[in-house]
């Protein structure tokens, strides 16, 4: 276990729902989510290593997923009945390493498009599904070793988000974005390189609400495609008009499918 403490942001009281958040984000991003879920359930939405309020990652060492999962193990350990886990993206990686590190203690796990990008590289190796995004980790990661945050932003949101987005993104909040893109070649290569193999996520049974949006990037889809043919309890939503970052530019229609689903395995 690790020392670190992550900053987490907690509301309500009931059963425990878990929101990690995507890379480039911060746990302020489950606000709406929180409010909707806290009249009956106690929400903790910690930022993860180098996000919101949290420490940085500590080690010469490359972070790998299993780090951050030990870097939730404080939240985790005071909760004392089986939680609800909701991830978004990276969050949503991280969410399934820990599903599988804690066999019982998770309750239901709802997924925004899991960005395990290591399932297509297992698959296949390059040309595959994956090449968009490892190109765009390049890209940025040059424009960061250059000394420009801001052209490694805008390699990372337009490939997110389409093209234009961070010409589109209001200036005042490009410097914070901006500035939490250093850490982008750490989460492509922790995303590329997790050993977990496809076949150990059909040991989750648990219900999973697996979320995607019909104009995300063929990396997001590729990684959907492969866990829908293992998890057993997979339910699929698609929101046809949204992209990966929905849960941001539109969290109304997809907090209300959380908890829905939620309510559905309370």
């Amino acid at each position: 276990m690790t020392s670190a403490q992550p900053h987490t942001r907690e509301a309500g009281t009931g059963p425990a729902v878990v929101c990690l958040h995507s890379n480039a984000s911060h746990s302020g991003q489950w606000r709406a989510l929180t409010a909707r879920l806290s009249s009956r359930h106690r929400v903790l939405a910690p930022d993860s290593y180098g996000s919101g309020s949290s420490p940085d990652w500590h080690s010469d060492r490359t972070i790998a997923l299993a780090d951050e999962v030990a870097f939730l193990e404080p939240v985790l350990t005071g909760i004392d009945h089986p939680f609800h886990l909701v991830g978004h993206s990276y969050g949503a990686a991280v969410a399934l390493r820990t599903a599988l590190q804690h066999p019982g203690r998770v309750r239901t796990l709802v997924l925004y498009e899991p960005t395990l990008f290591s399932l297509i590289e297992a698959d296949r190796p390059s040309p595959n599904e994956a090449d968009g995004i490892r190109n765009t980790v390049a890209a940025a990661a040059a424009a960061l070793d250059a000394g420009d945050k801001s052209v490694a932003a805008k390699c990372f949101i337009d490939y997110w988000m389409g093209a234009g987005s961070w010409d589109a993104t209001p200036p005042e909040r490009q410097p914070a974005i901006a500035n939490s893109t250093v850490n982008v070649r750490r989460w492509g290569h922790a995303l590329m390189t997790e050993p977990t193999p496809l076949s150990a996520f059909a040991g989750l049974d648990v219900p999973v609400l697996l979320m995607t949006g019909g104009r995300s990037p063929m990396s997001a889809h590729g990684v959907a495609r492969r866990l829908l043919g293992v998890l057993p309890r997979v339910e699929h939503r698609v929101f046809e008009q949204l992209g990966h970052m929905g849960p941001i530019t539109h969290p109304e229609p997809v907090n209300e499918a959380i908890d829905a689903f939620l309510q559905r395995h309370a």
